[in-house]
């Protein structure tokens, strides 16, 4: 195994922190791409790395290259995916700059792509990250600590009116407006560097009609801050048409979404590729109209009570998949 941060030995809770969301249909969708010999897969969020070790346990013909910008999740996966060091390269990177990635790797086209979208069980479970609302942190959310504006920043730096549509857009929070003011007050008299008090201000600015659905009354606003301090979005625009144009012939792509905004991204990118491009009339249609994808799931799969059951983060998960049938057509 290579990477950019060498494990260091085992560990064994690693294994018990990630317990992965519709592992055995995301593992069933890419199998028919991963069984033969020399088939390369990429996990296109590594996160503590459960995926990626079933990819690795259950398909031992496999090669894989597995990616994630937080460095500390690249250490952990490392330690338990130690066993298959022969097979696996791990590398510090954003899943849209996997062009670069596979290009400096010598790999022209690979049989299998995953992507599990989302903070992960480490981000969520450490509070000095600052992704949970349910916990006192500084309000950080950067999933690579390394570089980037923090949570904090974008509530101190940004004008009023860019909070108020970052938190329409990407946290479909009705009450934005109102959230807003609540943090330009906050601020103009001391810098709002706490998730706890960030939530209290939350509670405070909303309607008690607001309060009472949707679980609670933060998590928009911080999934807002999230999407906008990581890219989250952009960075999604950009990876899967690259991850279906690295797909070869016959191979796969599997997305878990957690959220509407990934959701009806992943579905455009998926749907446009499996729709015919032809004027309308052709009697015969060229092949340079024809799809070059074949969509694997009906709509979006929704996990079962089962599934809900063992790993209760993947209740609102929205599996999706598709099967490149012909490649780009060249004049």
């Amino acid at each position: 195994m290579t990477t950019e941060e060498q494990p260091t030995g085992g560990d064994p809770a690693v294994r018990d922190r990630h317990n992965p969301v519709m592992l055995r249909r995301c593992l069933d969708m890419l199998a028919p791409a991963l069984a033969e010999p020399g088939a390369t897969v990429v996990d296109c969020t590594l996160g503590l790395g459960g995926h990626s070790e079933a990819l690795l346990g259950t398909f031992p013909a496999a090669r894989l290259i597995a990616l994630d910008r937080d460095q500390e999740a690249l250490r952990l996966a490392g330690e338990r995916l130690a066993p298959y060091a022969d097979r696996a390269t791990l590398v510090h990177a954003v899943y849209d700059e996997l062009p670069d990635v596979l290009d400096r790797l010598g790999v022209q086209r690979v049989q299998g792509v995953l992507f599990d979208l989302g903070v992960s069980s480490m981000q969520l479970d450490e509070p000095e990250r600052g992704f949970a609302y349910a916990q006192d942190a500084p309000l950080d959310m950067r999933m690579d600590q390394t570089r980037g504006r923090s949570a904090a920043d974008v509530l101190n730096t940004y004008p009023p009116g860019e909070l108020v549509r970052l938190l329409r857009v990407y946290g479909e929070e009705k009450q934005a407006r109102r959230i807003v003011e609540a943090v330009v007050r906050e601020r103009a008299e001391r810098p709002l560097t706490s998730s706890a008090r960030l939530v209290e201000l939350i509670r405070d600015a909303l309607p008690q009609a607001a309060k009472r659905t949707g679980g609670n009354p933060a998590k928009r606003t911080f999934q807002a801050l999230r999407i906008e301090v990581n890219g989250e979005l952009e960075s999604l625009e950009r990876a899967v048409p690259a991850a279906v144009g690295a797909l070869a012939v016959g191979g796969r792509i599997a997305v878990l979404s957690y959220q509407s905004l990934e959701d009806r991204l992943v579905k455009r990118v998926l749907t446009a590729g499996a729709t015919s491009t032809a004027p309308p009339g052709l009697p015969v249609v060229p092949e340079q109209y024809q799809p070059r994808l074949k969509l694997l799931t009906r709509g979006a799969e929704l996990p079962t009570e089962d599934e809900i059951a063992e790993n209760r983060r993947a209740a609102p998960a929205r599996l999706r998949g598709a099967e490149r049938i012909r490649e780009e057509h060249t004049t």
